[in-house]
This record gives C-alpha cells, structure tokens and sequence, in this order.
C-alpha cells in the first residue's frame, strides 16, 4: 500500500504532506493556545490540521519502511548510516505529532465553551493553563522532531 504511487516511490511523495502539514500544526496550535482572541477563528483549522497530519506522519513512516525494504535493504557503510538516523526520527516523530493532536483536541474541547457558561471555560481556568502549557511544549517537540527528520532525509539523500 505505502510502496508505490503511479510508479515512483510512494516515500517521496508522501513526506510532503507531513513536512507541511506538521508544521502547519504546530504553529496553529502555538497561536490557538497563546493568542485566546484568535481561538474562534482559528479553533476549525486546529482540528482539521490535528486529524491531517497525524495521519499524514504515519503514512510517511510507512512508505519510508517501505522504500527501505524495496531499495535500500542491502545499503552499508555511510550510505546505511544516513538512512538509520534518518529512520530513527520516524517514531519520535509520530508519537510526537499524535501527543500534541490529543493536547490540541482537548484544549479546543475544553476552552469551547459550554451552552450555560458561554465566555467561560469548561474545565475552569487552571486547566486551561496546563493544556495550553502542554500543548506549545508537545508542538515545541513535535517541531524539533519534524526539522530533524527532514533534515536527516535531505542530509541520506543529499549526502551533506
């Protein structure tokens, strides 16, 4: 499923979405959490990028497992050292993505406010506080995250 994509290699078409779409997220969560004037017009961009690039992010991890296998299993020497530290920011990566998706989701659930406490929080103010914080550290982790797997992938493909 993640090997191919009208004949060429799926991986290079695919991190694509993820290196935009992830970024993307973290900066819209970033302004969701920090800037709370801006929060109803940026609240439906938050949950359709949380749903986009998580998934985005695993097709990524996939289609490189893929590659890997298909054209790159008997790599050695620099070559294979490139590609396994590239390959090592693949996880991070996706539980990173995932944690901040969860962290946005509730933050946007819980400063929606309820119908009989319209302008007011749904969990109160202290809880709001801890997601906000949880979510710009998660999209802090999941930026560093996505730069080095980027930067990893140029760097195996390249050979900087």
């Amino acid at each position: 499923m993640f090997d191919e994509i009208l004949g060429l290699p799926a991986h290079p078409l695919i991190i694509h979405f993820a290196v935009v779409l992830t970024p993307l997220l973290v900066g819209v969560a970033v302004v969701y959490a920090l800037a709370p004037r801006w929060r109803a017009n940026t609240a439906w961009a938050l949950v359709l990028l949380s749903l986009a690039a998580p998934v985005a992010v695993f097709a990524a991890r996939q289609s490189g497992e893929s590659l890997k296998q298909a054209r790159f299993g008997s790599a050695e020497g620099e070559l294979a050292a490139r590609i396994s530290s590239h390959e090592s920011f693949a996880t991070p990566l996706l539980l990173s993505v995932l944690g901040l998706t969860v962290a946005s989701l509730v933050l946007v659930y819980a400063t929606s406010p309820a119908r009989a406490s319209v302008g007011s929080d749904r969990f109160g103010r202290p809880v709001t506080l801890v997601l906000t914080a949880l979510t710009v550290v998660l999209a802090v982790v999941a930026g560093y995250f996505v730069f080095q797997a980027g930067d990893s992938g140029a760097r195996a493909v390249w050979g900087m």
